[in-house]
């Protein structure tokens, strides 16, 4: 049995999108969450390829989400940008979700950055903080690797170390270089996409988590899947319910990300440019 959105597909649309950026491979794959997506304009001689023209990418729906693939120079070094990504929230399959990993590391890619806005959930964090991801908690209950195993995945991939030790040592490095604070915790991630209730927070602040975010985990799972390096780093946008009393919007999350987008811009720029 043969399922969507698996190494066969994977390959076709790296065929579709390698035809238009050329033939020289990227030193890493960029997902950009929400409002984040400002790093796509600083991309020299950029490609830039709507979502819907690349097989199997359906086009982005959610607000903050450009919803294409830029590939070009960034930092001196060439990459591929996805401004935006698939959530499972909008009724797409966790196997969608990863999918764009899989593209990335079809055109010879082994390093990807991920990035996501997240609720806070550790109280001595504050809104407009960037944090280093060093653990997530995968509560959607949701696995993009059910099923068949795809050519070149592990079938029961190792993830005592899902973000790479040495590219969160390259983090903390440019960090400390340029002066921005990096927290670093535990990322919970949930299906979406209500926003957590004040008893749901005070759970995951009982499992350990310190962040809370609607997408990520499928990603991180099929890159380890695959044998990439990944790095994530999530913007924390807001307090979360029960911690916060203030009702959460998405314009608010965006307006937020917007605050932290210079810092964000310049400590990925410098991780991409030692890479």
């Amino acid at each position: 049995m043969t399922l969507p959105f698996g190494a066969t597909q994977a390959r076709a649309a790296a065929a579709v999108v390698r035809a238009q950026i050329g033939g020289a491979t990227p030193v890493a794959g960029i997902v950009l969450g929400s409002g984040l997506g400002g790093l796509a304009d600083e991309i020299d001689a950029a490609a830039r390829i709507p979502f819907g023209e690349i097989p199997g990418f359906p086009s982005a729906t959610v607000i903050g989400h450009a919803g294409a693939l830029i590939a070009g120079t960034l930092a001196g070094r060439f990459v591929v940008v996805l401004a935006g990504r698939f959530h499972m929230y909008e009724g797409h399959d966790a196997r969608l979700a990863a999918f764009p990993a899989r593209v990335v590391h079809a055109l010879g890619i082994d390093t990807l950055i991920v990035s996501n806005a997240a609720g806070g959930v550790n109280r001595l964090w504050q809104p407009g903080d960037l944090m280093l991801i060093r653990d997530h908690i995968n509560l959607t209950f949701r696995n993009p690797l059910i099923g068949p195993v795809e050519p070149g995945d592990t079938r029961f991939p190792d993830m005592s170390n899902p973000y790479d030790a040495g590219l969160v040592d390259l983090a903390r490095q440019v960090a400390r270089e340029r002066g921005v604070v990096l927290r670093e915790g535990v990322y919970a991630g949930l299906l979406g996409p209500t926003y957590e209730t004040a008893a749901e927070v005070r759970m995951l602040a009982l499992l350990g988590a310190d962040a809370v975010g609607m997408s990520t985990v499928p990603e991180v799972i099929v890159a380890r899947a695959i044998g990439m390096r990944v790095l994530g780093i999530s913007c924390i946008t807001n307090l979360a319910t029960g911690i916060s009393h203030s009702p959460i919007t998405h314009a608010d999350v965006l307006e937020t990300t917007a605050t932290a987008a210079d810092r964000f811009r310049g400590l990925v720029k410098g991780i991409v440019g030692r890479l």
